[in-house]
């Protein structure tokens, strides 16, 4: 067995102070540790008393029987550390995504919950697919969005299960439109709106490739007072007409979003692709706010960077 005592500090260390802020801050859902200690690569985030434990790929080799009993380990020390049963930690092995894997089932069920954060509610699953159902370091942003959308149009692209429409509706947002392609967020995203009492006429899904989508929108003249744009960093899935690709495409999505935009409108546009730079072209056009989106939980403050623009 290996010596797992400088993780189990350090991770009821975090838990401890974490709790205390998150408790402050009326938020259900936080990270606990990315990797603090390197013998230890594994990322834990806390969801109301739940556990999603991710491992991440390192390269190291081991024969596939050591492998899982240093994951056992790991597991048991975890709920050891946080004062849980080990059934309420989903363990996931976290490879790099390529393509749809983001949308990709685990081959687990999995149980559904609610879990609380800023006042609103939200569906998660720890199970089922590789993400959870809410994406953690887009807190800080998603507050934002609700402060700015009382009385707004608000497009909500690559939805996934549509948290930034509900902190859009909740702000007061005259009508949202959230395009996603997976049928199974879309539906996700109309039960987190009716969660929140939400679910009216005025808030959308639409099953669209968001590349085809966005001109056919700027052809029929449609318009928005707020767009958020969190693309994933690549997918070439089988519903869609080409390939996405961020790096590539980041000019199509900001220039076609910004044709979307009413005066005054304001885009955010994220991403979570590592080597990311955005096109020197739009550079002038945006401020760079990924130092304040990325929120404190989060140790590596590279998760994900984030750009609002302003249609002027």
């Amino acid at each position: 067995m290996s010596d797992l005592s400088s993780y189990k500090n350090r991770l009821a260390k975090n838990a401890k102070h974490w709790g205390k802020w998150a408790r402050r801050h009326g938020i259900q859902c936080y990270r606990l540790y990315d990797r603090d200690v390197p013998e230890f690569p594994v990322v834990v985030d806390w969801y109301a008393g739940k556990v999603h434990l991710a491992e991440v790929e390192t390269g190291w080799v081991q024969t596939d029987e050591d492998h899982e009993a240093w994951l056992a380990e790991i597991w048991y020390a975890t709920g050891e550390a946080l004062g849980i049963a080990e059934d309420d930690i989903a363990i996931k092995l976290r490879r790099r995504q390529k393509g749809e894997s983001q949308y990709e089932k685990t081959g687990a069920e999995g149980d559904e919950f609610i879990v609380e954060e800023d006042g609103l509610r939200f569906i998660v699953n720890l199970d089922a697919y590789l993400d959870t159902g809410l994406f953690l370091d887009h807190r800080n942003t998603r507050k934002r969005v609700r402060a700015e959308s009382a009385g707004k149009r608000v497009l909500n692209l690559f939805c996934y299960t549509g948290a930034f429409s509900v902190y859009a509706a909740a702000g007061g947002a005259r009508e949202t439109v959230s395009v996603d392609l997976s049928n199974t967020y879309l539906a996700w995203a109309k039960r987190n709106l009716a969660e929140n009492g939400l679910d009216t006429p005025a808030h959308t899904q639409v099953r669209a490739d968001v590349l085809q989508w966005l001109g056919d929108a700027e052809r029929a003249g449609e318009k928005f007072d707020l767009i958020v744009c969190d693309p994933p960093s690549f997918s070439n899935s089988k519903k869609m007409a080409g390939i996405l690709d961020v790096q590539r495409d980041q000019r199509y999505l900001v220039e076609t979003a910004l044709d979307l935009l009413n005066p005054g409108g304001v885009l955010y546009f994220s991403n979570n692709l590592r080597r990311f730079k955005l096109d020197e072209s739009l550079l002038p056009l945006c401020e760079d706010i990924s130092a304040q989106s990325v929120p404190e939980d989060f140790r590596n403050k590279r998760i994900h960077q984030c750009f609002r623009f302003v249609k002027r």
